[in-house]
């Protein structure tokens, strides 16, 4: 018998021993997949955001086929019909939740805020934020490269070329808060719509004191206080120079906006007052 037949056979033998081990092996630990896995996660949109709190739509489809009721569970890019369809299929019932949208905290746009410097590394936002934090003299706001951009899975953000400053379209917008987690700055704010689906916060994270915040940019939060008095619901905190709006406690009086001397708290998606006919730095997105 010759060395090169001999050394097939034994080799061949060896392919099939081990063969027959892996096969005997995956016989032994398979594990049947949930039907209902499948068909959930078909139903979800792929986009493997992470919004939910799984591991993308998989671990999102396996976490519903596995639980005992949906409380906790839910899709934050999925309509209330899809997410009616998956109740369906796992034979509980829907846990009624809120749904939410991005808020871009900063005004900063190319107006209010001046450059101060020229940044010519990677268009990052994150190696921006590791160097000199941008090129304006706020080191707190929007460094407009756009990462929140490149995070969302859903084209629910853009950035506005005349100002800077990334705009979220709230038609498309799920709130998985993507964008929040790539942002550097923190600018970025997951909250919840209310039926309305009217906001009222202050546009801006700037921490400087008054002056020093102003000069950086012309509709900085200057930590004056007048909000925190006019609001009669305790839903205004000044902490470090910034004034914050609760969502939960605001009632969306709008007696804030009137008072702020910087018009730095913003009011989406209410209908213009009676005494006004724009604000100059109203946004509706």
């Amino acid at each position: 018998m010759s060395p090169i037949f001999t050394s097939v056979l034994v080799l061949g033998i060896t392919g099939l021993v081990l063969g027959l081990v892996l096969f005997s092996v995956a016989r032994k630990f398979h594990v049947e997949e949930n039907p209902k896995v499948k068909q959930i996660e078909e139903l979800l949109p792929g986009a493997n955001c992470g919004g939910c709190g799984y591991p993308g739509c998989a671990g999102f489809a396996q976490a519903c086929a596995d639980s005992s009721s949906m409380e906790g569970l839910k899709c934050t890019a999925c309509k209330d019909e899809v997410m009616r369809r998956i109740a369906e299929i796992t034979g509980h019932e829907i846990a009624e939740s809120a749904s939410r949208v991005a808020v871009v905290r900063c005004s900063g746009s190319c107006a209010n805020r001046p450059s101060v410097n020229r940044y010519d590394g990677p268009r990052s936002c994150a190696v921006a934020a590791l160097q000199n934090g941008g090129e304006t003299g706020c080191s707190y706001g929007c460094l407009g490269s756009g990462d929140c951009v490149k995070a969302c899975s859903f084209n629910a953000i853009r950035m506005n070329p005349e100002t800077g400053l990334p705009e979220v379209d709230q038609e498309k917008c799920g709130g998985c808060g993507a964008c929040a987690r790539e942002c550097p700055k923190n600018i970025i704010e997951i909250r919840n719509r209310n039926k309305a689906d009217r906001r009222i916060y202050v546009s801006c994270m700037n921490r400087d004191r008054g002056p020093v915040a102003k000069a950086a940019c012309s509709v900085a939060c200057i930590g004056c206080g007048k909000c925190v008095s006019a609001c009669a619901f305790d839903a205004i905190t000044l902490e470090d120079n910034l004034a914050y709006i609760n969502p939960d406690k605001c009632r969306l009086c709008r007696k804030c906006e009137s008072e702020c001397p910087q018009h730095s708290i913003i009011a989406v998606n209410f209908p213009p007052r009676r005494d006004e006919s724009s604000s100059p730095i109203e946004q509706n997105s």
